[in-house]
């Protein structure tokens, strides 16, 4: 299938690799570059929580990731955050992802939708674990401050990329057809119901997430456990591969159960593994626990995208990605600035772990009870 994938299609899966790859590498240390700066654990959740607010409302800044490399100021720090596009979850953050899933389905058959999605997923996921591992030996011979200046030049070089794509990868509307009324948010009347649903599901999801994003985890097996940097990279290697594999499975699985099936029910256990984590006696356990974890944890990632682009018209889906996206990253923005008050009392460190599973459990139960009925016309066809 990715052998006949067009050129506009395999020029968003590098620079989906591209931009992942930056996203690992610097959620790894990320925590650890704050803190060495001077500032508490509230202040850096705080800083995080600020990051991901700036990135729902903002579009490629080139030189503001350069400024955590050249500052201590928590000021400078602060606005650099929200005006600049940072991940520190590892993640997807900004305005790339909506418009990438646009152009994807623009640009592939909808029955092929979900299983390249899912090898989209799969190119984030490895991006990312190798972007974790080369943070994790760039800090055995350089330091922290080394992996920020890589993010700033791997955005000069997603700048260039996107500049190659083509017309095509746009919508063109059929003249045809009656277009679909339109409100400011960008979706009709008949979708917007839908779309703002998902959205406050999302939002629910990705709030619950925040409380555990890779930054934050990775500071908390040092707290637990005294792990460094180099290790954590390793670990979060390993962890980002299983994640990533996982999601072909997840192709197959919704071919045959369906999109909101397979988004549940492998999202659920998913999250009481999560509650495990912080349960574990010593060191291995708990980095098996995790690798565990995220061998199921990303099922439902194209499952998701593959589901909200088909439940829209084809005009709609870089609004409804954006809807969804905003939702998503405003819910996990909250987090952060909560979960560096517990990181902060050695006492609470593990809290975030279980706010983060109950909510995501609650989550898959009100996603399931209102949408396992709701099929995209290609399920409900076969």
């Amino acid at each position: 299938m990715l052998h006949g994938l067009a050129r506009d299609g395999a020029l968003l899966f590098v620079t989906r690799f591209t931009r992942l790859f930056s996203y690992g590498a610097l959620s790894v240390v990320l925590v650890f570059y704050l803190t060495s700066l001077g500032l508490s654990e509230s202040q850096t959740g705080l800083l995080l929580t600020l990051t991901l607010l700036g990135d729902t409302a903002v579009s490629l800044v080139l030189m503001t990731p350069i400024v955590p490399a050249i500052t201590r100021n928590f000021l400078f720090l602060v606005i650099a955050g929200t005006i600049g596009v940072i991940s520190p979850s590892g993640n997807e953050v900004g305005p790339f992802l909506p418009i990438e899933q646009a152009a994807l389905s623009q640009v592939v058959p909808a029955g092929s939708r979900t299983e390249v999605f899912a090898w989209y997923t799969l190119t984030g996921a490895l991006a990312t674990a190798a972007g974790s591992l080369a943070a994790g030996l760039v800090t055995l011979v350089a330091s922290e401050r080394a992996v920020v200046l890589l993010y700033a030049a791997l955005g000069l070089l997603l700048a260039f990329l996107f500049r190659r794509l083509t017309p095509a990868a746009e919508v063109h509307p059929d003249a045809s057809a009656s277009p679909a009324p339109r409100t400011r948010i960008g979706v009709g009347s008949s979708s917007r119901a839908i779309v703002l649903r998902l959205s406050a599901l999302f939002a629910l999801d990705a709030f619950g997430g925040g409380f555990v994003i890779q930054s934050l985890a990775a500071y908390w097996f040092y707290l637990r456990f005294g792990v460094k940097p180099a290790t954590l990279g390793g670990i979060f290697f390993g962890a980002n591969v299983f994640a990533g594999f996982s999601a072909l499975v997840a192709s197959r699985l919704a071919a045959r159960f369906g999109l909101v099936r397979t988004m549940v029910f492998t999202h659920l256990p998913s999250n009481i593994l999560l509650m495990l984590v912080p349960l574990m006696p010593n060191l291995t356990l708990a980095t098996l626990v995790l690798l565990v974890r995220f061998s199921i944890s990303q099922m439902d990632v194209p499952t998701r995208q593959s589901y909200t682009m088909a439940i829209v018209r084809p005009e709609e889906r870089s609004a409804a990605a954006g809807i969804t996206g905003v939702a998503r990253t405003t819910g996990a923005a909250i987090a952060p600035v909560l979960a560096g008050l517990l990181f902060a009392r050695p006492s609470l460190i593990n809290v975030p772990f279980f706010i983060a599973g109950t909510l995501k459990i609650a989550y898959d139960l009100l996603l399931y009870r209102a949408f396992v009925r709701m099929e995209p016309s290609e399920e409900a066809m076969r």
